[in-house]
């Protein structure tokens, strides 16, 4: 085994963080910095590239050692940002995945039958959550931005791809398979950018970054900007890079991230899989000539309704105080709190949808609400597993859960109850940045494989199901009942700004 240790940047919506990990699986160093979210206008997210910038470069210079061998990045996925070539300044703030505002724009798409064919290239449906729709829009309305790239002036990627250009001094404009899959421009089987898609949003291919496996040599960072040259080799978008820390390699295990959103993800193997359930199929990993896929479901609002109680209504004051909160609240207590706030994301794809709370009576309390939105976050995990049982995802054992609302073990046994399947937790909850490290460590030869990986995964604590039949389906019929209420309940319409 190679000896020294490789950093990894995991870019998120509400923070970037940065670990140092030795060749033992060991993390040696943590760092992180928050993350602040513009809301221009309803269903509008947004965030200043050059705040995503500096605290990347600061976790970064934080972990750094001498005996650093390598860099990986992990990274939001469909945040899209536009910036000029020659100075690398963006022309518009980053667009976040959570950014609703290209609803109409999809829907249109949709009403001219275009979603049958984008699905069968991409696995993903037309929806605002994606970066084709995002990058039409800035395009269309920041004033010269299609005449600048159609002179080849601009250069656009997801936030993986912007970081690179950036730590290689804007000599490398490229990005991974799965960052890629994401825009709802690339192919999942030929692994290229579509042209009938690239036409379809309008978008000049000379936009786009070229196209490289999870584990590659990206570039170099420059002196410049790190004070010494090291290479970038290995990236993915945050989601697949989770599935590599939790070692989902084998065909039927399923991770279900918890950070500002939920991601599920199910491996179905070396080929790509189409839900029949409006779940979205995508890549987990392209190295060389093995590859490997997922369905997946995604819920917009899990950590990101625990921020809701703690920071607009004050409810909390901290994340660590929902645990004990949520014990305190009786089991029978009918609230249901629908966190729609940018719309439902699967299996409803619903952007249009917005968030709402039933059963409110004057015994509704502090405690209630705080469990009512943990449970929430359970309940659409458990919609997302249905839809993954409706795929004839078969032997499917346990769950792996990360991020930070996992940590929450009154979370945790609640969401196995409502699985009625085992949830298992590892020692780490920093699965995505454990992934990109993994990956950037397999590119220089720090481990030899997937079984070297494998090795180094540890379970920290496993959540058994204790809930009689009976309950968990009355449960879950109070949910089905809300949300249906939920979705038909007229709403404003989204502005069309």
């Amino acid at each position: 085994m190679t000896r020294g240790t490789v950093v990894a940047i995991d870019q998120g919506t509400t923070s970037t963080r940065a670990i140092r990990m030795d060749g033992f699986g060991h993390i040696q160093h943590k760092s992180t910095r928050d993350l602040a979210c513009m809301y221009p206008h309803a269903a509008w997210v947004e965030q200043d590239p050059e705040d995503i910038w500096q605290s990347a470069l600061a976790v970064l210079s934080d972990v750094v050692q001498d005996d650093t061998l390598a860099i990986g990045i992990a990274n939001q996925r469909e945040t899209i940002v536009v910036w000029d070539r020659k100075t690398g300044v963006p022309i518009y703030n980053a667009i976040v995945w959570q950014d609703r505002r290209t609803a109409a724009l999809c829907l249109s798409l949709v009403n001219e039958g275009a979603e049958a064919g984008v699905r069968s290239k991409t696995g993903l449906l037309i929806d605002p959550y994606f970066s084709a729709s995002k990058l039409a829009w800035i395009l269309d309305h920041v004033a010269g931005a299609r005449e600048r790239a159609a002179r080849g002036e601009l250069a656009a990627g997801t936030i993986d791809s912007f970081l690179l250009w950036r730590l290689t001094g804007g000599t490398v404009h490229a990005t991974d398979a799965t960052n890629a899959a994401r825009t709802m421009l690339y192919d999942i089987t030929t692994h290229s950018w579509d042209m009938d898609l690239l036409h379809l949003f309008d978008i000049p291919a000379a936009l786009l970054p070229s196209v490289r496996d999870n584990c590659h040599l990206f570039g170099e960072t420059s002196p410049e900007v790190l004070a010494r040259r090291l290479p970038i080799t290995g990236m993915a978008g945050d989601q697949q890079a989770a599935m590599i820390g939790q070692c989902c390699f084998a065909r039927g295990t399923i991770k279900s991230t918890y950070g500002t959103g939920c991601f599920m993800l199910a491996n179905v193997g070396a080929s790509p899989v189409i839900s029949k359930a409006r779940l979205l199929s995508t890549p987990i990993y392209k190295i060389g000539a093995e590859k490997a896929y997922a369905i997946e479901g995604s819920i917009f609002s899990a950590g990101a309704t625990i921020s809701w109680l703690r920071d607009r209504l004050g409810l909390i004051s901290s994340a660590a105080d929902t645990e004990a909160l949520a014990a305190e609240a009786p089991a029978d207590h009918g609230i249901h709190l629908i966190p729609a706030f940018v719309g439902l994301g699967a299996p409803y794809w619903r952007p249009d949808a917005r968030a709402s709370i039933i059963g409110l009576t004057f015994d509704t309390d502090r405690a209630t609400l705080v469990r009512a939105a943990l449970e929430a976050v359970a309940f659409q995990t458990t919609d997302l597993l249905s839809a993954m049982m409706d795929d004839s995802l078969a032997n499917v054992g346990s769950v792996r859960i990360d991020g930070g609302v996992s940590t929450n073990n009154w979370f945790a046994q609640f969401l196995s109850n409502m699985l009625n399947m085992d949830v298992e937790r590892p020692e780490d909850h920093d699965s995505t940045a454990i992934g990109a490290a993994f990956l950037a460590g397999l590119t220089i030869g720090l481990w030899s494989g997937f079984a070297d990986l494998e090795a180094m995964w540890h379970r920290s604590a496993s959540f058994s199901p204790q809930l009689s039949p009976d309950e968990r389906q009355a449960r879950l019929a109070g949910w089905n009942l809300a949300v249906r209420q939920t979705l038909t309940t007229p709403v404003g319409a989204l502005s069309a700004a």
